[in-house]
């Protein structure tokens, strides 16, 4: 096996941090002790969805809602649905087209992504002790700026 070239070890280092945070962050197990603790029954496909719907005030429409996470509307429509159902999200007419829909996250909906903030940020809270607050929030920082220009770019392929 060949050395990486050296401008890319940081790259090759960052991606392996990457890839290892994301996988302990996500991990199925790991949402289902999250969301127990938080005592609510949300899937983590659903804590995005109702992260990105709160994140664009609370209201939007499924197209714009697939495109801001980068899915097909089919998706987010059948997530909808049996959010829907759990009543934590509701579907309402659109101000603008009497013929489309939006979807909108109810109270219950906020309740619940409100418990799963709380329980994941005690997580991290607890994962970041004996931290700097600054690193913290140039990690921040930076991973923000990284994650908006992923998104430019995917958007800008698809």
């Amino acid at each position: 096996m060949s050395e990486p070239v050296p401008d890319q070890e940081p790259i090759v280092a960052l991606q392996r941090a990457l890839v290892t945070l994301s996988y302990l962050l996500t991990r199925s197990q790991a949402h289902e002790r999250l969301a127990e603790r938080a005592g609510v029954s949300a899937r983590r496909s659903d804590l995005w969805l109702l992260m990105a719907l709160e994140g664009v005030g609370g209201v939007s429409r499924v197209g714009d809602l697939a495109e801001h996470l980068m899915v097909e509307p089919s998706h987010v429509t059948r997530q909808i649905g049996r959010l829907a159902a759990e009543r934590l999200v509701e579907r309402t007419p659109d101000p603008r087209d009497r013929r489309a829909r939006q979807v909108a996250i109810t109270p219950h909906g906020r309740t619940v992504l409100g418990r799963l903030q709380d329980a994941r940020q005690l997580t991290l809270h607890r994962a970041l002790e004996g931290f700097d607050a600054r690193d913290v929030a140039i990690t921040a920082e930076l991973l923000n700026r990284l994650t908006e220009h992923v998104r430019e770019r995917e958007a800008g392929e698809g």
